[in-house]
């Protein structure tokens, strides 16, 4: 299918199935080269990272360990811009090298928010792992230390990602066609 509407929006295929779990493996290897050792905490923001840190944890050689946090700063296509927690983390992160699992940093906000409460945790590392990166959008000045793809500034969803809850389940990543 290449392209579908959800909702009222018409969207088309940008990144295939194939191409998004080549390059989670790609990034699987370099944390696990990396994080050699450090028993690394990834911790996924719900809802849209889900599928990209299953897929990502299944392709990790270390030992390691998952947790998530819910956020929301969306609103249908739009970021309100305001970053909302709502379901807090329980570990302790105490010398942990933790690892944010995103699906997409566009102006990096809620990146800077969740580095700003880990890092009272006291963590020994903060580390973060996006599926998605907007360049011109970003904000914030913050270290996004692995990336699976630099897009430009276009609403997507599918694989995890979601138009007002609506296209999560698309296999492949699809870029809105009409506003």
């Amino acid at each position: 299918m290449s392209v579908v509407k959800i909702k009222d929006k018409q969207f088309r295929v940008s990144i295939p199935e194939a191409e998004i779990k080549t390059r989670i493996k790609a990034l699987a290897a370099q944390i696990s080269k990396d994080m050699e050792g450090k028993n690394p905490l990834f911790l996924g923001v719900l809802n849209g990272s889900f599928i990209f840190a299953a897929d990502l944890m299944r392709e990790m050689t270390i030992p390691c360990e998952i947790s998530f946090v819910k956020l929301a700063s969306y609103q249908g296509t739009t970021s309100t811009g305001k970053v909302h927690e709502v379901i807090g983390l329980n570990e302790d992160l105490t010398g942990r090298t933790v690892i944010i699992v995103e699906d997409i940093v566009d102006t990096g906000r809620t990146m800077r928010q969740m580095i700003e409460s880990l890092g009272t945790r006291r963590p020994a590392s903060l580390h973060i792992c996006s599926l998605f990166v907007k360049p011109t959008k970003l904000e914030e000045p913050i270290d996004i230390d692995y990336v699976a793809f630099s897009i430009p500034d276009d609403f997507i969803l599918g694989y995890g990602l979601d138009y007002d809850q609506a296209g999560r389940q698309l296999k492949d990543v699809y870029t809105i066609v009409s506003e």
